[in-house]
């Protein structure tokens, strides 16, 4: 009876080692983004947001960071939408002003989405 070579397949040719092939067929990671990159923010802030002037507040931070256009608006299901337009940044430190507590009423918490910015905002506005 032959020996079995790890490194041979069942009929005898020559494997690759394992984990080489692997990497070869990793996708490539997309490079991280960059702080001056223009960037469209969507975020989504759920808690007690509606009818405490939170929306006033959001404008005012976007205006204090600078920069910034879109908009906030009142959902029908008690959430509060901002949209945020400018350097990837300035949405960043937008974002975090939406997660610090420093926000009126309450936040339970804050999704976003990131995409190319679309243009056409005038100012920043609440809707």
């Amino acid at each position: 009876m032959a020996a079995i070579n790890p490194t041979d397949s069942t009929d005898g040719t020559p494997r690759q080692p394992l984990g080489e092939h692997l990497s070869e067929q990793l996708p490539e990671q997309p490079a991280a983004p960059r702080p001056q990159e223009p960037a469209r923010l969507t975020a989504w802030v759920r808690g007690e947001v509606q009818g405490v002037g939170f929306r006033w507040f959001t404008r005012a931070a976007a205006l204090r960071i600078g920069r910034l256009v879109g908009f906030a608006l009142n959902l029908g299901d008690g959430r509060v939408q901002i949209v945020a337009e400018g350097t990837r940044a300035d949405c960043e430190q937008l974002l975090e002003w939406l997660r610090s507590g420093d926000t009126p009423g309450r936040v339970d918490g804050v999704t976003e989405i990131w995409d190319t910015p679309r243009g056409g905002y005038r100012g920043f506005a609440i809707r």
